[in-house]
């Protein structure tokens, strides 16, 4: 699936600004770009249109001889991470071109990607919000169980997706119709309005709406 161009950054954290009116607006800043095009993909050559973008400067021991000479095509140094972005046309870029911030603007919308932060192992009430079972007379010991998975002898079996205890967090995630309330090119930094999955200095994937 096409997607529109995006940008990769590092979740700095949350604060606040004031809009013209003296509101107080709860924003997330991410240290954004600049991101090098480190390969581009077309619809003759690889059956698709697409970008592939890097973010974070690495040291040449972080990073394996099969992408130093990846990264040696477009001459823009070596780094921590890459993401493809799908196009649904060939796009204008060159190797190496630097994108940046200045691609957003105050009032846009984007959708951002990011992994989850991760919970750990938890039961069935903190999980799904299960209600548990009734706190009376009568119950010992299973007021956080979850009750009955399944059936006896039909189908005899646990359905697959049952809600129950797992790992919960560290899963990629999507949030949509996300607010930009300010863009500093100078300092690489946007400001989105509200939170943004994962924890502090987190990878981030910003894309157009």
């Amino acid at each position: 699936m096409a997607e529109k161009m995006g940008i990769l950054g590092r979740k700095l954290g949350m604060t606040r600004v004031f809009s013209h009116d003296g509101a107080a607006v709860p924003v997330t800043v991410i240290e954004a770009g600049p991101c090098p095009v480190t390969q581009i993909k077309s619809e003759a050559q690889d059956g698709y249109n697409a970008l592939q973008i890097a973010f974070t400067e690495a040291k040449p021991k972080h990073v394996t001889k099969a992408l130093q000479g990846h990264f040696a095509k477009a001459d823009a140094g070596l780094f921590r991470h890459t993401r493809e972005i799908r196009l649904d046309k060939s796009p204008d870029n060159k190797l190496g071109d630097q994108l940046t911030v200045g691609m957003f603007a105050p009032g846009e919308r984007v959708k951002i990607t990011a992994k989850s932060i991760g919970k750990g192992y938890q039961g069935r009430m903190r999980r799904w919000n299960f209600a548990g079972s009734k706190d009376t007379h009568g119950c010992e010991k299973v007021h956080r169980n979850n009750g009955s998975i399944g059936n006896n002898t039909f189908p005899g079996r646990v359905f697959k997706g049952r809600k129950m205890a797992g790992h919960w967090g560290n899963e990629t995630v999507t949030e949509s119709g996300l607010l930009i309330v300010g863009v500093r090119p100078d300092d690489n930094v946007i400001l989105v309005k509200g939170s943004v999955p994962g924890p502090k200095n987190g990878l981030v994937l910003i894309r157009k709406q």
